[in-house]
């Protein structure tokens, strides 16, 4: 039982009202995998440069994370993502970005890593996404994320690869730029002919929405009083989402509810402190806890 993200590893420098952090252990793989880790095997495939700090490879070794396909460049540097958070901290600013090793990517796993059944594509080029799904034997559950960049830059490619992904992920914003459609179901229709028959919308505060052929599910957000630094919880939501699924096994409506939930309760506590500081400490004592009280909020 495990699951096989690829994504970024990344060096962060985040300012929100509550503080300035400066690189920090950020990517989207890396938020992906603190969530999925509660529930599965996670192998982390992704580069770094050669100022990578070696406190986080210990780091993510410590928290179980399968290393063996992370690319350790002895020339460039990491990815580095700079951005800030104003008013509702609902958006995020960028401020600067620097690809570094990342601009020359191309992933690597083992033949073990290769029969691994259950794929999270993180925001990423959707060519090097489709190289790693090439190489895959023979997964059973795909999902896709991406972004506005990637929309705009290389739609054909996201197109192409929609058609080979079960679940496609994305924010509002995002939705409504490829599927070009305001409303969200009206999106959601249109992403579904593009090949994916599982569509997940993200709505930050507002919570989910999920849609497929045979049902539609809308989840509020959790009811968060405390938001530092609302990077990852994107990621952190698909680590929760993915990490269940994989656990379970089998992909019903039952179990793809309880996924919705479990990714919405790790979002609610990525957002409380900076980076990696709330969720590298997330139990599933925690998950639990807080889904108990979503229950009596929600009614679900």
């Amino acid at each position: 039982m495990s699951i096989l993200v690829l994504g970024t590893v990344a060096l962060d420098n985040v300012r929100t009202p509550h503080g300035v952090r400066k690189k920090i252990l950020g990517g989207s793989a890396v938020h992906f995998s603190m969530a999925a880790r509660l529930f599965t095997r996670v192998n982390l495939v992704a580069i770094v440069g050669r100022d990578f700090p070696e406190r986080h490879i210990e780091f993510l070794e410590a928290k179980g994370i399968n290393l063996s396909a992370l690319i350790r460049e002895a020339s460039g540097k990491t990815f580095q993502w700079s951005g800030e958070y104003r008013g509702d901290l609902n958006t995020a600013i960028t401020l600067n970005t620097e690809l570094g090793v990342l601009s020359t990517f191309k992933p690597k796993i083992s033949e073990e890593q290769k029969r691994i059944e259950h794929v999270f594509l993180a925001n990423l080029d959707p060519d090097i996404q489709r190289h790693l799904l090439g190489h895959m034997r023979s997964p059973k559950l795909i999902a896709l994320d991406s972004m506005n960049y990637w929309i705009n830059n290389k739609r054909k490619s996201l197109l192409r690869l929609l058609k080979q992904v079960h679940i496609y992920v994305a924010n509002d914003q995002e939705a409504r730029s490829l599927s070009q459609e305001h409303n969200l179901i009206q999106a959601a229709k249109r992403l579904r002919s593009f090949g994916p028959r599982m569509i997940l919308i993200k709505k930050g505060e507002h919570g989910v929405l999920f849609y497929s052929d045979k049902f539609v599910f809308s989840l509020p957000g959790y009811p968060a009083e405390k938001v530092i630094d609302p990077t990852g919880a994107g990621d952190t939501f698909a680590g929760g989402f993915m990490g269940y699924l994989a656990k379970a096994k089998i992909i019903n409506m039952q179990n793809i509810r309880k996924a919705l939930v479990l990714g919405t309760i790790a979002a609610s506590f990525n957002i409380e402190d900076f980076g990696l500081n709330r969720t590298a400490r997330l139990t599933l004592k925690d998950l639990n806890k807080r889904m108990a009280h979503f229950k009596k909020c929600t009614l679900f």
